[in-house]
């Protein structure tokens, strides 16, 4: 039967497993974003197209349930940050997988200055330093939402709680 969490894939497979420009424009993500491994970055381009299929799916649809899924779509995407607040349907297709890890928590904590590197990053929220709205993550893959963007802190117990935020204001005061 299997194991119960694992029901399906997350992530699809490149088709062609070994293109030189793709797989190097893959460890470019990798080295930039400081992915763990391919899964990772499969799994973003995956749900980018998925996303990407439902709008191209949606204009096949008759008018109003079109412009239901649209709206929908344009919505989640906007309350993940994904898309801006004036982004249009059309604004869908031309994203990238690249918008998709600037929202990831690792990412989103070394841009706030909670780490010195995207590594040191992971490593702190692996270890269970950062907390997004009062809870703890763990998950370095975990997409911020636009609403949570301001509340991504150190947890209170942590021993960094108190060095890193000194060193955040001595560099807005510099």
């Amino acid at each position: 039967m299997g194991d119960p969490r694992r029901l399906k894939k997350k992530f699809k497979k490149p088709k062609h497993p070994f293109q030189k420009e793709r797989m190097t424009e893959e460890l470019e993500f990798l080295g930039k974003y400081g992915l763990r491994n391919k899964r990772e970055f499969w799994k973003f381009r995956t749900m980018l197209g998925r996303w990407r299929g439902i709008a191209r799916q949606s204009r096949t649809l008759p008018k109003e349930r079109a412009a239901e899924v649209q709206q929908t779509l344009i919505k989640k995407l906007n309350r993940l940050g994904i898309l801006g607040p004036e982004a249009e349907f059309e604004d869908v297709l031309l994203l990238s997988v690249e918008d998709v890890l600037k929202r990831r928590l690792q990412t989103q904590v070394y841009e706030r200055g909670l780490a010195s590197t995207v590594y040191q990053a992971r490593q702190l929220i692996v270890h269970g330093h950062v907390q997004v709205n009062g809870k703890k993550v763990n998950a370095p893959s975990y997409i911020v939402k636009r609403e949570e963007e301001d509340t991504i802190s150190f947890v209170p117990s942590s021993p960094l709680a108190g060095k890193k935020a000194e060193k955040v204001e001595v560099k807005e005061e510099a």
